[in-house]
């Protein structure tokens, strides 16, 4: 980039404050979010515990369905900043910003500066890409190492082969974070690149010696180190947790094969508008020249189809799994926008703004609608979070029409992008909304002050999955195994789940023990353990605390 021009540099210079800004601000000032937050903080709190950096645990047991990488910079955060939310979601938000700059530069390779400086903005404010950097979950890593890792083969096969080096990197960690996706899906899109493209030459370019080797050297010493203390391992992890959960419904994820075509277009927001143009972009004039021209359009758009047909497919679906197609659709986005903009394009402009508008409307409506019919939180709860996402929305979508009629095209483009900032400040309050609806840690306070030094914490009929991480101690669990099954089979130590039997006894034991329940099951569980004590000790929303004696 040519910093000599003082637009650019501003420009870039105000994309990075706002960014890191958006990305880090608050960080920290919510709970952990039920169940991923907190099994993603407690695993890696019990290995700086333990010592143990090998063998994955939750609750202290075996827990082996995501692989190593995540957890171990997780740990590198609490060891840094504590164990705290903010170290927890410290890694998320910087590899979000690391996708969002490693889309700069290969959108200024591919189309320019400009363009680098749109699709780098349209990334860092699309609604679940930004969403999601905003939670501990192994979604946001797989997504940074899987666009690290195309952005160097990109480079390597049009600039220099050793940007293979980062190609194979970026997989290597992409496989530590998740698995086989982080090697599958950019095979995929390099395949069919190269049979859309007819480059067989492809081959012998990428099949680069010292990428392979640093593949190897980083990707292979854990999984060898894994597999050599735990025997169970390999089935467990490369059996069960990636061709059956991906081919069967075993994990209860099923959902229908359009399920993230809406999810997308949600996603997208505010700038959904110029999906359809953008996509449409990357077909070539003609079928004779397919594959021919437009390479970098035909490039970006199989890197998202590959991904989003690929978890289409899935018979495991989750919002989250799509975060990878992000980044090429924010490039193709941005070439537009670019383009409509420098090119004064009225019908292309017209185009986006009337898609953004049948799309953001209908939503804005909803914000002001929805909390008076919900009937799970009061409408004065919600309104003052969904209003301002609302008037953010609206702004955002005024001005667009404003400066359209106005024909000033490059202003509209810049206040679009402003006002996107503006969409995605007014929507992170959302999140303290959820702290006292998805987080254990008011339960997890509570439960602490009524805390004794040899005290029994357990729950019954359920798992809060941050209990544990808030209060550095092992949760008996009653009645439940869950996603802990395959880890509590081989627990040694038959105290740790127990069923209403051994409940029974441990309540009329010689310990102390809270236990926490879920509000349907008091009935019950006073039946079971004793119909005239008076064991509440407190209540929240959804739990109910129960000691055995004051």
């Amino acid at each position: 980039m040519n910093f000599s021009r003082p637009g650019t540099a501003l420009k870039l210079l105000l994309l990075v404050l706002l960014s890191v800004t958006l990305y880090f601000w608050g960080l920290g000032s919510h709970g952990l979010l039920e169940p991923d937050e907190g099994r993603y903080s407690e695993i890696p709190r019990e290995m700086r515990e333990t010592g143990d950096f090998i063998t994955p645990k939750l609750n202290y047991i075996k827990y082996f369905e995501k692989p190593v990488l995540h957890y171990w910079l997780t740990a590198a955060a609490q060891s840094a900043f504590g164990e705290n939310e903010f170290s927890g979601r410290f890694w998320p938000a910087l590899l979000a910003l690391g996708g969002i700059l490693s889309t700069f530069f290969l959108a200024r390779s591919m189309f320019g500066r400009e363009t680098a400086l749109y699709s780098s903005g349209i990334l860092a404010t699309c609604l679940v890409y930004f969403a999601v950097s905003q939670i501990n979950i192994t979604d946001m890593p797989l997504s940074f190492f899987i666009t690290v890792s195309m952005t160097g083969f990109w480079f390597g096969l049009e600039k220099n082969r050793r940007f293979y080096l980062l190609f194979y990197a970026g997989a290597a960690l992409a496989l530590l974070t998740k698995g086989l996706i982080g090697i599958v899906l950019p095979g995929g899109i390099i395949f069919w690149y190269m049979i859309f493209t007819r480059r067989w030459d492809i081959v012998r370019s990428a099949l680069y010696l010292p990428g392979i080797i640093l593949f190897a050297a980083l990707s292979l010493p854990w999984f060898i180190a894994v597999c050599l203390v735990n025997g169970d391992f390999f089935y467990f992890f490369f059996i069960q947790e990636h061709f059956l959960r991906y081919a069967t419904k075993m994990h209860g994820r099923y959902e229908p094969a359009w399920f993230f075509i809406p999810i997308l277009l949600l996603g997208l927001f505010p700038w959904t508008g110029l999906l359809p143009g953008a996509l449409r972009s990357a077909v070539p004039s003609s079928l004779r020249s397919f594959g021919k021209e437009r390479r970098e359009e035909l490039f970006l758009f199989l890197w998202f189809a590959v991904i989003f047909l690929f978890f289409s497919l899935s018979s495991s679906k989750l919002i989250p799994y799509i975060i990878p197609v992000f980044p090429p659709l924010a490039v193709l986005m941005g070439r537009l926008l670019h383009r409509t903009v420098s090119e004064e394009n009225w019908k292309g402009m017209k185009r986006f703004l009337l898609w953004n508008s049948i799309l953001l409307i209908p939503f804005i409506l909803a914000l002001l609608v929805y909390p008076f019919f919900n009937s799970r939180i009061s409408a004065g709860k919600l309104l003052p979070y969904s209003l301002p996402v609302a008037a953010a929305l609206s702004a955002f979508t005024t001005a667009g029409w404003y400066f359209f009629r106005k024909r000033r095209f490059r202003l509209l483009a810049v206040s679009l992008c402003l006002l996107s900032f503006l969409v995605m400040f007014s929507f992170k309050r959302v999140f303290s909304l959820y702290d006292g609806l998805l987080s254990a840690r008011e339960l997890a306070g509570a439960v602490a002050e009524l805390r004794r030094p040899g005290d029994v914490i357990a729950q019954y009929g359920n798992y809060d999955q941050g209990l544990p991480f808030y209060l550095k101690q092992r949760i008996v669990l009653v009645n439940y195994l869950g996603e802990l099954e395959f880890g509590a089979k081989q627990e040694q130590d038959p105290f740790w789940f127990i069923g209403e039997e051994q409940l029974k006894e441990l309540w009329n034991g010689d310990r102390r023990v809270i236990l926490i329940i879920n509000d349907g099951h008091m009935e019950k569980i006073l039946a079971l353990l004793d119909p005239h004590i008076s064991s509440v000790a407190l209540k929240t929303e959804k739990r109910v605390v129960l000691v055995n004696r004051r």
